[in-house]
């Protein structure tokens, strides 16, 4: 079968800027409070103007140049967000008439904040089958469009931006993708919830909107504990099934929901901070694209090398979590 690796990055946030400072003035809150909670500085936003794939236009364009493609050497376009632009058609649709992909199929995958962790094993699975060629991952989320702005508790958590990847045929004896392992439990699917906008509460009524049916709902300190045991799990199994230790993975890219998840995931690990990409600072959670927008600014600072062994791990609504493991 062909390997498959991740030819080119691209990523792009909304010139905006929400500080800590400015949620001052909007919620009861502090700077200090939400640093030590949380490690975010600051969040991106888009403006009133902005969809889903409007976002993730340039993030793909960015992407496809670093590849070296042309809109129309891709063959499919997998779209990861919990944002789309519309229920129908699916974001994927609308970035495919954005980019003028006129030749690939599309379609919008959900998983929540581990979105582009399943969209890379989907991506891959099918360029290992060579049902596709060459597959574009574009992973973004307008989150700020579904939080409930009263809420201090999850307001000052989330960022909106994009991220992509461009998948194909493994070049010049690279490994590319080794694996991926991704995991859910719905069970506990309450813990991280936006309970309208589906079929279950239809249609929107004034006492939906009253309500904050169709904002983000969380309960912190239980998804706190369920995710810091579910990535070290899912690293862990993701190694073992191939072979490899902690003292192998030179970069670990995890899902930016909060700093101190990934502190816990780190000590657990026994991984030194230097090897792990933080940007959760600058950009709060952005859903889906925290991974790929990370990736992308170490790829571009060039802070990842050939040869290096890449461990990405993400956690998120469903619930859904899962690894993915790459040699650049």
């Amino acid at each position: 079968m062909t390997r498959s690796a991740i030819l080119g990055t691209g990523s792009y946030v909304p010139e905006k800027v929400l500080t800590n400072a400015d949620l001052e003035k909007m919620v009861d809150t502090s700077d200090q409070w939400i640093r030590e909670r949380t490690g975010i500085r600051e969040r991106r936003v888009a403006g009133p103007e902005l969809a889903a794939s409007d976002l993730g236009v340039p993030a793909a364009r960015n992407a496809l140049e670093a590849a070296g493609m042309d809109p129309n050497d891709i063959d499919l376009i997998i779209f990861t967000t919990l944002t789309p632009d519309t229920m129908c058609p699916a974001a994927a649709c609308w970035l495919q008439a954005g980019i003028g992909a006129n030749k690939a199929a599309a379609f919008d995958l959900n998983a929540a904040c581990s979105g582009f962790i399943y969209g890379l094993q989907a991506a891959d699975a099918y360029v290992r089958s060579g049902l596709m060629r060459n597959v574009l991952l574009v992973s973004v989320d307008v989150m700020t469009r579904v939080i409930d702005w009263s809420d201090r508790g999850t307001c000052i958590l989330w960022g909106d931006g994009a991220g992509a990847v461009v998948l194909g045929a493994a070049r010049d004896g690279r490994k590319g993708v080794i694996d991926s392992l991704v995991r859910s439990d719905g069970r506990e699917a309450e813990l991280i919830y936006i309970a309208g906008s589906g079929s279950r509460l239809s249609p929107i009524t004034p006492q939906a909107v009253q309500n904050h049916d169709h904002t983000l709902k969380m309960k912190g300190q239980g998804t706190f504990k369920t995710a810091v045991r579910c990535f070290t799990d899912v690293c862990v199994e993701t190694l073992d099934r191939n072979g490899m230790k902690l003292s192998d993975v030179d970069v670990f890219i995890p899902h930016q929901a909060n700093l101190r998840i990934i502190e816990a995931v780190a000590k657990r690990l026994r991984l030194s901070m230097d090897r792990i990409i933080v940007t959760v600072d600058k950009y709060g959670n952005m859903s889906s694209a925290t991974i790929p927008v990370a990736l992308d600014e170490w790829v571009r600072e060039g802070r990842i090398r050939r040869g290096d062994h890449v461990l990405m791990a993400a956690f998120g609504g469903g619930l859904t979590w899962g690894a993915s493991l790459i040699e650049w």
